[in-house]
């Protein structure tokens, strides 16, 4: 992998091998988060990591180590705004599985409820800043709604989306 800026799919393939060798004992919570610190310091590098982490069967994200919340604390915005994007992402397509009956269903579940998760252990005022910014956004106004308007979201996932919203302040 190219130590100084992997590429998405560096990013995604380093982040499957250190998830399965953290999972095995291979390596400690240190090196992990020190390992998963370098990715997230450019966003393709962090896109590549969540896009493996949240979506995959291992524990790492529903069993975080402190060492890894204080890399994600520290990377500033952008761990906060890709959990924020795949925070709505998830929550609409639960709506679009459940109407289609696709088992995929269970998959946007759990990355929505590792989201929420996540964004309840990083920094409390970049996490509201950026969910207001979604908020104006479902509300017809704003950044985000480029972002909404990509995917065509429909009303009830509009709806899904803030429902889970206010999910990560309770």
């Amino acid at each position: 992998m190219n130590e100084q800026k992997p590429n998405f799919k560096e990013a995604m393939q380093a982040s499957m091998i250190w998830c399965k060798s953290w999972e095995n004992d291979e390596i400690s919570d240190e090196v992990i988060s020190d390992r998963i610190g370098e990715l997230i310091k450019t966003v393709e590098g962090a896109r590549g990591f969540f896009v493996v982490s949240l979506s995959i069967d291992c524990p790492l994200m529903d069993r975080l180590p402190d060492a890894l919340i204080f890399q994600f604390r520290s990377s500033g915005e952008i761990v906060v705004d890709l959990t924020v994007k795949n925070l709505a992402m998830s929550s609409a397509m639960i709506i679009t599985h459940r109407s289609n009956k696709d088992p995929q269903e269970i998959q946007s579940q759990r990355i929505k409820i590792r989201c929420i998760e996540l964004l309840k252990l990083l920094d409390s005022n970049k996490v509201k800043k950026r969910l207001d910014v979604l908020l104006d956004a479902i509300k017809g106004n704003g950044t985000d709604l480029e972002f909404l308007n990509k995917w065509d979201y429909n009303d009830e996932q509009i709806n899904a989306i803030s429902e889970s919203i206010y999910e990560v302040a309770t």
